[in-house]
């Protein structure tokens, strides 16, 4: 039964990120995430989503949330109000920030858990829909950051704006010089966008941390294909923003 955890000292929350392209949610239940659930956002609405939860137990209720339209069907669905991420939730890091509640609930989330389990100063680099870069200080103060394209969302901008240039799938390239349409468009999407990665890491870096080694940390989608081969990263956490909600709850319901 939704909102009906069984109480053992500790409370078990169900962690949910509303992403443009995925919905990702898990059970988290003293310090670990349990099997991480996804389905594509367009696909989420308030029926779908108590389906996919029917069976969850739990005691409170942690959202992060970059698609408004999405997070009603889900406040619909629960049996408590959930805590939603932003600025005034209880993040455990500082802001630093002219207007902090701009700032999007996942690069919140993935603040506080990279904080929490990679250290400070860092870099966290989410490879989503866009390319988000986070920047948390030493003293472990959210900063700042940088919006770019994400890769997808390039690939398929070459595919609808022309005529001939198909659509392909993300794969590693066998070469850097193509030998056919798709191997140079493979070729381009992923050496460049490392090299995308590289500069404005560098330049934030630079700007950022002149003094200092800041950890770099991947997350999102598109992080196994693109930070794999890159030596710039010090990590690749996959669930970061769900651990940051996982966290976060963890403080606010302790």
């Amino acid at each position: 039964m939704r909102g009906c955890g069984m109480r053992e000292g500790v409370p078990r929350l169900l962690v949910i990120d509303i992403s443009n392209t995925f919905t990702k949610f898990a059970i988290a239940h003293r310090g670990r995430l349990g099997r991480v659930r996804r389905l594509p956002t367009r696909e989420l609405t308030a029926a779908r989503f108590a389906r996919e939860t029917h069976a969850l137990r739990f005691d409170h209720a942690v959202l992060s949330s970059v698609v408004p339209s999405r997070s009603a069907s889900v406040r619909r669905v629960l049996r408590v109000a959930p805590l939603e991420i932003d600025h005034r939730a209880p993040l455990g890091i500082g802001i630093d920030y002219p207007q902090p509640a701009s700032i999007g609930a996942d690069r919140l989330a993935n603040a506080v858990a990279c904080a929490a389990l990679h250290g400070t100063p860092a870099i966290v680099v989410d490879f989503g829909t866009a390319v988000t870069f986070d920047v948390i200080s030493a003293d472990g103060n959210y900063i700042g950051g940088v919006i770019a394209p994400g890769l997808s969302a390039m690939t398929e901008y070459l595919h609808s704006r022309t005529a001939l240039l198909p659509r392909i799938r993300l794969v590693e390239p066998r070469r850097a010089v193509g030998k056919s349409t798709r191997e140079a468009m493979l070729a381009g999407a992923v050496y460049g966008y490392r090299g995308l990665i590289c500069e404005i890491v560098r330049r934030v870096s630079a700007e950022a941390f002149p003094a200092a080694k800041a950890r770099i940390v991947a997350t999102g989608g598109d992080a196994p294909l693109i930070a794999r081969e890159m030596a710039l990263f010090d990590a690749v956490d996959p669930l970061l923003t769900l651990q940051g909600l996982r966290i976060v709850g963890e403080r606010a319901f302790a």
